[in-house]
């Protein structure tokens, strides 16, 4: 059976059934997104084909061709081809009236399109043109792969195709098992394609999933699968809580212009108020702006939707924009906000902690910033000024400091010097706090911060293959310093100076053997600093997430930020051993450890850093099969062995597996907490189309699950559905332990969602 004789019974047949169980499908996202352009692109009509013919020549070939000079009509049978105009029409038999110019084709009818498009028909009258006229069993193939199959079609002219009981599907649809329905399809009684607006519309139609009617629609529309930018409706976002009830969130999208749309997606919920989401993106000649808002009058509620306190507005803003002023000069901004530290957890608002702009802030946290910079092969400078909100429920957002002007620079000279490269940076900050994080009675430390560094370093290697690789490392800072407590001076300048110098050693070995390859290269660093005690007066402002890995194993100061410097000297041992198969597989492993002359009291305690002996530095990759990478990360302690960090985990990326698991322990957090627990997150397919989705965060040591997701996904190259189970365990402020359960759905050629989840 013939794909177009196959649509044309699909049309004819079904009824439709559960029409108001399925509205959620009925608005199925009819919108199709791309990046925006910069300005329109000019519409260029491609030129036909050259296919020999001069203008206005009708060229027609068959098996047999019969002349009737009396009646001016000519019938062409047997392996028929028609060229007028760039078209070509292909068919079994041709029947042409030279006279009216009416083309009548039969048999397997096949017309291409100087586009490259075709169409396909039992039977089709068209004119001389080749361009209009009416087809019996009609089916063609658009982009995307859709496919459009109707017992009969209409064209009017280039830019309007009428087709009567049709169906639209992009699945695919196998000849040798025709009896098989496409995953999805829509059913009409009459399509009607606008290639002018790049609109599809359907009149009576039935959503269909397997071949059963799902949902009934009198009239909508969707893009056409060629347009690349089209208005209209996005796949909805389903779930029901016990904070909001059901929940039904229909995005709707708008393009204002070429370089200019809209999102807007409201959120009605069975318990509270409905939530509006909107998200606005503009490109400029010379940059573009990306803004998120959100907005509801409600009061606030717990996680079992119960209302309490008094109606008020409730609103958010997420944006960004970045533009070029020239080659080298660029500047942006971050605008982040919301009026309630849970509005994202308690409307579920997705893609919302993530990096927009020049700096970012730490998870739950928001950061809004404006910046310059200036970058060019040999120096970069940056200028900015940051305001940060806390949503922790331990934040305090008045011992958050405004950061205005945070200056960042770096230079290097394009000559060698001294044989090696120089390079000189330079930093300045002020910072200025309304409240003490120690103390709320008192007012917050005011600073101002100005450093300049300068480090060298050469790289000599010998005829036996060692390595050494001497620097020298020079910094000043002068620090002002306000509100200062108790015994120091409520002001205070505060100058200070450090000094390094060492040498990188290294001496790799190589081997080859059984089509393996070895590397073992031994490591060491001597550096040798002045004993400099740090001056009290100065706060710790930008180290107090620091973590001793093998990122920072061999670098002379480890110290993430300026407020603290790890000096004195120092001897870095390790060994790095790699092996590498010839399939691409491959492992290794990283060894070490830092030997101080002394104790530094300055660093904390918690980084392993402080005592003369340092704990031990473990890292190991390894990739045992393709898809497959492995990692771990172990930090030992330097007296009793014990874990003082480890992360050890793996990703995978299969045909039927992918996703992540990773293991954390640390003895004492950046907060001061223990820290043990896994998370994971994967899909796994038992079939080419069913699968399961996980996802979840456990405590080992609460022995309970702070997040979990479970769910069923089916996909298949049209249709991608996910019915999820949702748990979040944690207390946070008043929201307590919730679940949910969430659908989601996505068609193809129907458009994505304009939020990420």
């Amino acid at each position: 059976m013939t794909l177009a004789r196959w649509m044309a019974m699909l049309a004819r047949a079904g009824t439709v059934a559960s029409v108001a169980a399925a509205m959620t499908i009925a608005f199925a996202a009819q919108a199709q997104t791309v990046p925006l352009v910069l300005t329109p692109p000019p519409v260029r009509t491609a030129p036909p084909p050259d296919d020999g013919l001069a203008g206005g020549v009708f060229y027609l070939e068959a098996d047999q061709v019969i002349q009737n000079q009396t009646t001016q009509h000519v019938t062409a049978k047997g392996a028929v081809e028609a060229r007028y105009r760039g078209r070509v029409l292909r068919a079994e038999q041709v029947d042409y009236d030279t006279q009216s110019g009416v083309v009548i084709a039969r048999g397997n009818v096949r017309i291409i399109n100087p586009d490259g498009t075709a169409q396909f028909a039992e039977a089709i009258t068209l004119d001389k043109d080749l361009s209009e006229g009416v087809a019996i069993g009609f089916s063609t193939r658009l982009g995307g792969d859709v496919k459009v199959a109707a017992a009969s079609a209409i064209r009017r002219d280039d830019e309007v195709t009428e087709l009567n009981r049709a169906v639209y599907t992009p699945c695919p649809v196998c000849a040798q098992n025709s009896g098989r329905p496409p995953t999805w399809s829509i059913r009409a009684r009459k399509v009607v394609q606008d290639h002018k607006r790049q609109i599809i519309y359907f009149q009576d139609a039935v959503i269909q999933v397997m071949g059963v009617g799902i949902v009934y629609l009198p009239a909508f529309w969707t893009a056409d699968p060629q347009a690349p930018r089209k208005s209209g409706f996005l796949e909805p976002v389903i779930s029901a809580s016990g904070k909001r009830g059901f929940s039904y969130q229909q995005p709707y999208y708008q393009v204002i212009s070429s370089s200019q749309d809209i999102t807007i997606s409201p959120q009605i919920n069975s318990k509270i108020n409905p939530f509006l989401n909107l998200e606005w993106r503009r490109r400029f000649y010379s940059g573009v702006v990306d803004m998120r808002a959100g907005y509801t009058f409600e009061r606030d509620f717990d996680s079992g939707g119960h209302l309490f306190g008094s109606l008020t507005s409730r609103s958010y803003v997420l944006g960004s924009g970045v533009f070029n002023i020239s080659p080298k000069w660029q500047w942006g901004f971050t605008a982040e906000r919301t009026s309630d530290p849970l509005l994202f957890d308690k409307y579920d608002i997705g893609n919302v902690f993530k990096d927009r702009g020049l700096y970012a802030a730490d998870d739950r946290r928001l950061i809004s910033q404006i910046y310059a910079v200036r970058q060019d092969q040999l120096s970069y400078l940056s200028v900015a000024a940051i305001s940060v909100q806390g949503l922790r429920s331990t934040d305090v957002n008045n011992t958050f400091p405004t950061i205005a002007p945070l200056i960042e620079g770096r230079w290097e000279p394009a000559r060698a010097i001294l044989g090696g490269r120089l390079r000189i940076d330079g930093s300045a900050v002020v910072l200025n706090r309304d409240q003490s994080p120690d103390d709320p009675t008192l007012p917050g430390i005011n600073s101002r911060r100005a450093t300049l560094q300068a480090d060298w370093q050469r790289t000599f290697t010998l005829a036996n293959g060692l390595r050494l690789q001497p620097f020298l490392d020079a910094r000043a800072d002068v620090y002002s310093l306000n509100n200062l407590p108790a015994p120091f001076a409520s002001n205070a300048t505060v100058a200070r100076a450090f000094g390094t110098a060492g040498v990188n050693l290294s001496y790799p070995l190589f081997k080859q053997a059984g089509g393996i390859t070895y590397v073992l290269e031994p490591l060491a660093q001597v550096a040798i600093s002045p004993n400099t005690k740090l001056d009290p007066r100065i706060p710790d402002e930008d180290s107090e997430v620091w973590e001793f890995d093998e990122t920072n194993l061999f670098q002379a100061n480890r110290s993430p930020g300026f407020d603290l410097y790890e000096a004195g000297q120092s001897v870095t041992l390790g060994g790095r051993g790699t092996m590498i198969l010839a399939d691409g597989r491959s492992g290794s492993l990283l060894v070490g450890r830092v030997f101080h002359a002394r104790d530094d009291p300055a660093v904390p305690a918690r980084t392993g850093l402080q005592t003369a002996l340092s704990d031990y530095i473990f890292a190991a990759e390894a990739t045992p099969i393709r898809g497959v990478s492995l990692f771990s990360r172990l930090r030992l302690d330097a007296r009793s062995y014990g874990i003082n960090r480890l992360e050890t985990g793996a990703n995978f990326a299969t045909s039927r597996v992918t996703g992540y698991i990773s293991f954390l322990q640390e003895a004492q957090s950046p907060t001061g907490v223990k820290v043990k627990s896994v998370d994971f997150h994967g899909e796994a397919y038992a079939t080419k189309h069913w699968g399961v989705t996980l996802y979840g965060i456990r405590d080992i040591d609460g022995g309970e699950w702070r997040k979990r997701d479970v769910g069923i996904v089916y996909r298949d190259d049209c249709i991608r559905v996910e019915l999820l189970y949702r748990r979040d365990e944690t207390f946070n402020g008043t929201l307590g332990p919730s679940s949910a359960v969430v659908l989601r759905l996505n068609l193809a050629t129907l458009g994505n969602s304009g939020y990420s989840r």
